[in-house]
């Protein structure tokens, strides 16, 4: 592999594997596996709680439901929200233990209402699965550290539109979607998020 693509690689696909943690947090978004895979990491005991975000995208009117397995997953979900909680439910998750909001449009958003969560739910956080698409590892890492100072995140991956580390440079919609993360890693990551790393 070419050391550029390697390069790009390494920066915006993070992967840890789980531990034990305080809470699982679900970024917002459309794709019910990010949520299943919360649910078998809380099956499986790595945390007690799943924090799910997500309002309406931004730009968009309505949620556009499902991207995948809408014959599973086949209500009229109103928020990201409404879709990751009976994702999880269906899953057999217990309602006691799914904490959500629905008012983030976007990625920072979704940190930042993650945060005002589990303040609100009183958890004590230091260590925290964050379940994000594989592509959008990195902006997420980026952000969520950026609004919980102090916290460790592990990044547990779901694979999305068959975009992952080893094939996003052999198709066009695969480097697309990646080089538009490092754009929008430098656009959208401020002088302040790195302030608070000081």
């Amino acid at each position: 592999m070419n050391h550029i693509i390697e390069d790009i690689s390494n920066f915006i696909f993070v992967e840890n594997v789980p531990e034990k943690a305080d809470a699982i947090m679900v970024v917002g978004g459309g794709f019910p596996e990010l949520a299943e895979t919360a649910a078998q990491l809380w099956k499986d005991n790595y945390a007690p709680f799943i924090l799910v975000g997500g309002g309406i995208g931004a730009g968009l009117k309505k949620f556009q439901g499902p991207r995948t397995k809408k014959e599973i997953y086949n209500k009229e979900y109103l928020t990201e929200c409404d879709f990751y909680t009976d994702v999880l439910l269906k899953n057999g998750i217990p309602e006691d233990v799914i904490l959500g909001e629905k008012k983030s449009a976007f990625t920072r958003e979704n940190a930042v209402y993650a945060k005002k969560l589990s303040v609100d739910a009183g958890l004590e956080l230091k260590k925290v699965l964050l379940i994000c698409k594989a592509f959008h590892a990195r902006r997420c890492l980026m952000f969520y550290q950026s609004y919980f100072p102090g916290v460790e995140f592990l990044v547990i991956p779901c694979n999305a539109y068959n975009i992952g580390k080893n094939n996003w440079y052999l198709s066009e919609g695969g480097i697309s979607r990646v080089l538009g993360e490092i754009k929008r890693c430098g656009e959208q990551f401020l002088a302040e998020d790195i302030n608070n790393y000081l």
